[in-house]
């Protein structure tokens, strides 16, 4: 399959952020990032899930590390501020508001 003009992106970014938020420690490796995308329906290979993580460290809303197969994401402060609707992260859905 063909997912070069995934409109599911945006949306895909936004919930790998409140994964990563929802974490004690800030991280989640790619492994899981997958199953969380899973609980929403998003079926996507390894690989994509890759490029997605690394738009998100382009864009200053995650850092990456390497390990073996796997990418551990850990949301940087610029990501929560993005989940606080602080500010906006072009590319990545916005939060809804509390309550709404």
């Amino acid at each position: 399959m063909n997912y070069e003009n995934d409109t599911i992106r945006p949306d895909a970014r936004l919930i790998i952020l409140k994964a990563l938020a929802g974490q004690p420690d800030f991280r989640m490796h790619s492994g899981y990032v997958s199953k969380e995308l899973m609980r929403f329906g998003i079926d996507r290979p390894r690989e994509w899930i890759h490029g997605e993580l690394d738009w998100l460290e382009q864009m200053g809303a995650v850092t990456l590390t390497k390990a073996g197969s796997v990418v551990v994401a850990m949301i940087t402060e610029k990501g929560q501020r993005h989940l606080r609707l602080s500010i906006t992260i072009e590319g990545i859905d916005r939060p809804s508001l509390p309550g709404a």
